[in-house]
């Protein structure tokens, strides 16, 4: 494992093991232990770690778990109790693991935090007893916890008790998963082995700090197993957030106020909020369906992350699938609607051809349905309600998302949406294209703009399939009543958002108002219901559509 820390050269100066710079000590303690030259971010302690998240003389450590002495009689180069007391000795520290309450920004927070110096971080029973109370001290003060990892992995010298700590700790971590308690994990370098596989990645939002290393075998062995170098990065959080596995990346500098805002949206009143006055939901004028295809296309429309950046206050962006990667053509996290907590998720184009084909043209690859079955689970524990943001051709439909299984995320998501209870809205903000739309589209309330399409395929794709002529397009979209009135009369819409005259690119941010109008008035007439009866509800709605009655039998 390469060094990570600064190594001091005098009382007074440090070389910085990131980029060789000599820094004065002050200054990097300034910066939080980061290296002002080249970003390093060095190991802290526990104790310096807890001083920078949580509120000045908020802190209160929890009880101290007595010693567990040494089970196995464990002798290397030397007795097991010796190395135990030479590392109380050398941290002032008598376990790998401090465990405190307080708040952060106000908002109260129990957390387990990890110091490598102390044995380099090794899980064994002790450390192991002290994440499992603070997790039960959450469970029963329905406090959000945060675990800071830094470790090498499970402890040798206590065998397999130490192993039985993943089973114990993740047990717990599964106890607030229940209850519908918040956890966090942020990752710091190095976490590997046993923590990496239990409580480190099993938290709903997984932070890393830059540079952090994160595996379950270090990359000595893989390297010494399959004899071949390893690719760039391998194990770095750069390389996992790439690959969908971290929620997201924050500099030492932003976590205070990261974490701050994931506790404020749990904290928050869950009640609705008041509706607004007027609810908009009046059919529109019709008008030539071929140009309202080309008004629901047009790049000048708001994007889910306007919508995201006009009314969700406190909005902090989660990513990754935890399996394979991020799709950029989704995007999803938690925030605040009128001060109710919500997981908003919606598809992505963008504004520019640049943007729109970096976002995938919008279309999701099965790691974006993942990514946001994922969201829609976290607000199922946490019991918030959902708002989903729609504007995509249609899910991908390359090579890869085949082998990915695209059909088989598509219908999970559509099979989980119709079971969850708690509220959904989804509106459709563009183009609504087929199973791609409607994975993010089984809500209880579904709206739409007045020059919004949804539909089963796309009208090129309608006349090339049925007159083998897309360039009778425009004779398609009439046939598919893919307009918003259409589907109103249809009973496939609650209700037409009404667009500022000249269309939603005309004014941006008076559609992004009559969307969180829409939005907060759907949310207000669902409040009423319990969770059995908001699934219920949505199981009837879906029901009803294309029997006798919308059929005219």
């Amino acid at each position: 494992m390469t060094a990570t820390v600064n190594m001091p050269v005098g009382k007074s100066w440090l070389i910085c093991p990131g980029c060789r710079a000599l820094l004065y000590q002050r200054r990097v303690e300034r910066n939080l232990g980061v290296c002002p030259e080249c970003d390093h971010h060095d190991q802290v302690t526990a104790h310096q770690r807890i001083e920078q998240l949580f509120d000045l003389d908020s802190v209160e450590e929890l009880p101290p778990v007595g010693a567990f002495g040494d089970p196995l009689g464990f002798v290397d180069t030397v007795p097991y109790p010796q190395r135990i007391e030479a590392a109380r000795r050398r941290t002032g520290l008598d376990e790998a693991v401090v465990c405190v309450r307080g708040t952060v920004e106000g908002q109260p927070l129990i957390a387990a935090v990890m110091d490598f110096r102390f044995l380099g971080g090794s899980l064994g029973t002790g450390v192991g007893e002290r994440i499992t109370r603070a997790a039960e001290l959450a469970l029963e003060t329905r406090t959000p916890l945060l675990i800071v990892s830094a470790s090498g992995g499970a402890r040798m010298q206590e065998g397999v008790l130490s192993l039985m700590q993943m089973a114990k700790t993740s047990a717990a971590l599964g106890a607030l998963d229940e209850a519908g308690v918040l956890t966090i994990s942020l990752v710091s370098d190095p976490t590997y082995g046993g923590v990496a596989a239990s409580f480190a990645t099993l938290c709903d939002v997984i932070l890393a700090e830059p540079g952090a290393r994160l595996g379950f075998a270090g990359p000595r062995v893989i390297q010494q197993t399959l004899r071949q170098p390893l690719p760039a990065g391998f194990q770095t959080a750069e390389y996992l957030f790439a690959r969908g596995m971290l929620d997201d990346l924050v500099p030492r500098s932003n976590l205070r106020s990261t974490i701050g805002r994931l506790l404020a949206f749990t904290g928050a009143d869950r009640s609705a909020p008041d509706p607004y006055p007027v609810r908009a939901t009046a059919a529109p004028e019709s008008a030539d369906p071929w140009a309202v295809v080309a008004l629901s296309r047009d790049l000048g429309r708001p994007s889910t992350l306007d919508y995201i950046g006009h009314f969700v206050d406190g909005f902090v962006e989660l990513h990754g699938d935890r399996l394979a990667s991020d799709c950029p053509a989704i995007v999803g996290g938690v925030g605040l609607i009128d001060g109710r907590p919500t997981v908003v998720i919606g598809h992505q184009k963008g504004h520019t051809v640049a943007e729109v084909a970096s976002r995938n043209f919008g279309m999701a690859t099965p790691a974006g349905y993942r990514k946001a079955a994922r969201l829609m689970r976290l607000a199922e524990k946490l019991g918030t309600p959902i708002v989903t943001l729609i504007d995509t051709p249609g899910a991908y439909h390359g090579i890869s998302a085949e082998e990915n299984g695209q059909a088989l995320a598509i219908a999970d998501n559509i099979r989980m949406m119709a079971g969850l209870t708690v509220p959904v809205v989804a509106i459709v903000t563009g183009e609504g294209g087929s199973g791609g739309a409607l994975a993010l589209g089984v809500g209880n309330r579904v709206l739409m703009l007045a020059n919004a399409t949804y539909s089963v395929i796309s009208p090129e794709g309608c006349a090339a399939i049925l007159w083998n002529d897309s360039g009778r397009a425009d004779e398609a979209a009439a046939q598919l009543k893919l307009q918003a009135g259409d589907l109103l009369a249809l009973g496939i819409v609650d209700g037409v958002v009404p667009e500022p005259p000249g269309g939603a690119p005309a004014d941006p941010g008076a559609t992004a108002s009559a969307v969180h109008r829409a939005v907060v008035d759907a949310l207000a007439e669902l409040a009423g219901l319990n969770r059995e009866e908001v699934r219920a509800h949505r199981r009837a709605r879906f029901r009803q559509i294309g029997g006798l009655t919308n059929a005219g039998g």
